[in-house]
């Protein structure tokens, strides 16, 4: 079989491993090892690099552990709204999806957009028509609530307070009155290269906890929070959505690789160590170069995340 690889991500930030019980931590692993395979078989059964993250990213949304999908936090009007994004490295192609509610798997309809649309962004109602056009699977509000996550919203929705994060623990917000944006940063991604040495990126989230205004993030912005390039590089970013816009932070490192001709590992440590955090950005990205290297680099405590390849590589982790 010719060399393939996937990375994915379930989000970065401030994961403490004192409130990280062994159960938790088991589901988390299994949740990872479960989309990492989704698309690593993808990639074995000779399919493209887009198909594989779409898979892998799939299986993420379709666990309320992560905050896409099924898992999405609650906006402060009490519902959901969906961010997803998907890029071709080989022709350049994405298509993204904003504000969307009801849409099983938000990247699938990203899909779509750059399938079967001329365009690559669409928002809100008339992203929600287009999948209706396309049949796509839609859920009910019962389908994505979690008790875990209306508790989170609970605790915030009589508040200015806004959370961008996949894991906020309701002792730290029942005792605090400070603003809880710089916590955790909850979003899940992958990016993988298949046997044509095709790059591909893909990332969903649920947004922020309490989010108002319909406010959006990085994450279906092409070049902030997903990009895909055959001659560099496919990134999946998690983290303080807001510095990534400034920073067009997946975009960042294709430009570092292709003008300054940084490696993949030297081009990311770049713009996580040091543009980000020039801007108190916290956060991570993952990423495959042309040639098969990989990097998942951050500069929070942890990053849920995991890589498998044909070469043997191997392994999901959390923590530093």
């Amino acid at each position: 079989m010719a060399f393939v690889k996937i990375v994915i991500h379930g989000g970065a930030g401030t994961i403490r491993k004192t409130e990280m019980t062994e159960h938790l931590e088991e589901r988390y692993r299994e949740g990872l090892a479960e989309a990492l395979e989704a698309g690593y078989q993808k990639l074995e059964k000779g399919c493209s690099a887009v198909e594989a993250v779409m898979a892998s990213v799939m299986s993420l949304e379709d666990n309320e552990l992560f905050n896409a999908g099924k898992g999405s936090v609650f906006t402060s009007e009490g519902v959901h709204e969906m961010d997803a994004a998907i890029m071709d490295g080989a022709s350049l192609k994405a298509g993204a999806v904003c504000a969307v509610s009801r849409i099983k798997n938000p990247v699938r309809l990203a899909y779509m957009v750059m399938n079967h649309s001329p365009h690559v962004m669409l928002c809100g109602k008339g992203a929600e028509t287009f999948a209706r056009m396309h049949q796509l699977p839609e859920e009910n509000d019962e389908y994505f609530f979690s008790e875990y996550r209306y508790e989170q919203w609970k605790m915030l929705r009589n508040t200015d307070q806004s959370a961008l994060d996949h894991n906020v623990h309701l002792s730290e917000l029942r005792g605090s009155s400070r603003n809880m944006t710089d916590k955790k940063y909850g979003t899940v991604g992958a990016v993988a290269i298949d046997s044509h040495g095709n790059l591909a990126a893909a990332t969903s989230t649920g947004g922020m906890t309490n989010k108002r205004w319909g406010r959006i993030g990085d994450s279906p912005v092409i070049g902030a929070g997903t990009y895909a390039n055959n001659n560099t590089c496919a990134i999946s970013c998690t983290g303080h959505g807001e510095i990534f816009l400034r920073t067009v932070a997946a975009y960042d490192v294709s430009c570092l690789m292709e003008y300054k001709r940084l490696s993949l590992q030297e081009a990311m440590r770049s713009v996580v160590f040091d543009k980000l955090q020039s801007l108190q950005g916290e956060g991570g990205m993952i990423g495959l170069d042309a040639s098969g290297n990989h990097a998942m680099i951050f500069n929070s405590e942890g990053m849920y995340r995991g890589v498998k390849g044909s070469d043997g590589s191997y392994e999901i982790a959390i923590y530093a």
